[in-house]
């Protein structure tokens, strides 16, 4: 939608004005803003056409107005510019990634500070099977009938599992498996390794049937098992924080609301979304296409490991926020524990 240059300045003045006083703005209020300079009937007439745009509404009968999703979407799209993230903020999130290796620790900080930073709902999705990908998988002999297997994902997340054997196994069998193992589907998804494996026992493979078949299938076990165990999962901080918030104050919003944090599965979809969009995405109210989310707006980005990308994080706050800020807050953590997770996988 296009405005001309004096309906988009009380637009922006508008959401502005509203988004830091939260409650209805009148055409006197806006007038006598600097940054307008026209009179108050001047600001009510653009304010009417505005509202016939379905830009802005009247929550009841006052005279002021309020953005609706539409008028929203056109601020942020148009007349947002993400701020650049204050040195305090950069500093209190390289603090929280300083010197950590374990990638499971680094995500749950990042969710930490999103919620700190911005006072609202922080969230950020582990990586599921889909965009894991297998880097080694390493066999220790414990016992004639146990053995523990040692998996490892190019985000540098490892996992033990112990396996039991009746008959047992050799440790040059052992090796031998996992030589096989790493050189054939190292840098694939487990996904697509769990394919592949398939695949390559149902056929006649020379070189697996020359490996001991027992210790082949120990491994396709500790595979299969991550696979399963691996299903996208959401690490949520400071749900608190917007029983806060007054535009989120309703019984009924926050039973919603709460609902969907302890099921996760709108989150989720949308947060998946999100994770095919370049750069910073904003779903705000309705947008989300979820009920439970009617009141609140979602920002969210992409993050990295050695470029690729492995999962989303975000903030969950209400349709009035301050945008700028947070798109900012969002888009630096993003980077920085990209950063931290590439690191990471380095060690």
């Amino acid at each position: 939608m296009s405005l001309n240059q004096r309906a988009e300045s009380v637009l922006k003045n508008l959401v502005e004005t509203y988004i830091h006083d939260g409650q209805p703005v009148g055409s006197r209020t806006l007038s006598k803003l600097p940054a307008l300079g026209v009179s108050s009937a001047t600001v009510r007439n653009v304010m009417s056409d505005l509202e016939e745009l379905g830009l802005i509404t009247a929550p009841h009968t006052s005279a002021g107005r309020i953005p609706t999703v539409q008028g929203y979407r056109l601020f942020v799209d148009s007349m947002v510019r993400a701020s650049l993230p204050t040195s305090k903020d950069v500093e209190q999130i390289t603090e929280r990634f300083e010197g950590e290796t374990d990638p499971d620790k680094l995500l749950a900080s990042a969710s930490d500070a999103l919620s700190e930073l911005t006072e609202f709902a922080g969230m950020v999705v582990l990586p599921n099977e889909s965009v894991t990908r297998f880097h080694q998988l390493e066999f220790m002999r414990l016992s004639e009938s146990r053995v523990l297997a040692i998996l490892v994902t190019e985000d540098g997340r490892v996992q033990n599992r112990v396996l039991y054997s009746a008959e047992g196994f050799a440790e040059s069998e052992l090796i031998e498996a996992a030589n096989f193992f790493n050189h054939r589907y190292k840098g694939n998804t487990l996904s697509d390794v769990r394919r592949l494996l398939v695949k390559d026992m149902q056929t006649d493979n020379d070189e697996m049937h020359r490996i001991n078949q027992s210790a082949i299938q120990a491994a396709s076990q500790v595979i299969t098992e991550e696979d399963s165990n691996n299903q996208a999962e959401v690490v949520l901080s400071g749900e608190q924080n917007l029983l806060g918030v007054p535009d989120l104050c309703q019984i009924e919003t926050l039973q919603k609301l709460f609902d969907a944090f302890k099921t996760k599965r709108d989150l989720l979809d949308l947060l998946d979304r999100s994770m095919k969009a370049d750069g910073v995405s904003v779903f705000i109210g309705e947008e989300s296409g979820f009920s439970a989310l009617g009141e609140c707006s979602v920002i969210a980005s992409p993050y990295e490991v050695d470029g690729k990308i492995i999962g989303t994080l975000g903030v969950v706050g209400p349709t009035r926020m301050a945008y700028d800020s947070v798109i900012s807050v969002v888009d630096i953590t993003s980077k920085l524990l990209s950063q931290a997770l590439s690191g990471a996988s380095k060690t």
